[in-house]
């Protein structure tokens, strides 16, 4: 049986992660990042489209 003056937050909270509850919501999306991060990403996704097809086309 609880007690009705523990608080209804688990123990892991926003503030024991380092963000502050008090603040905004933000989502990665929203992160800044460079033209050259947004390039890497994208070789990466080609090389990996890249990879998934070739596989079963029996090219590897």
């Amino acid at each position: 049986m609880t007690d009705e003056t523990e608080p209804t937050h688990d123990e892991d909270s926003g503030a024991t992660v380092g963000h502050d509850l008090e603040d905004e919501r933000t989502t990665a999306p929203m992160s800044a990042f460079s033209p050259r991060d947004a390039a890497f990403g994208f070789v990466v996704m080609v090389i990996g489209v890249a990879i998934t097809l070739a596989i079963p086309m029996g090219l590897f």
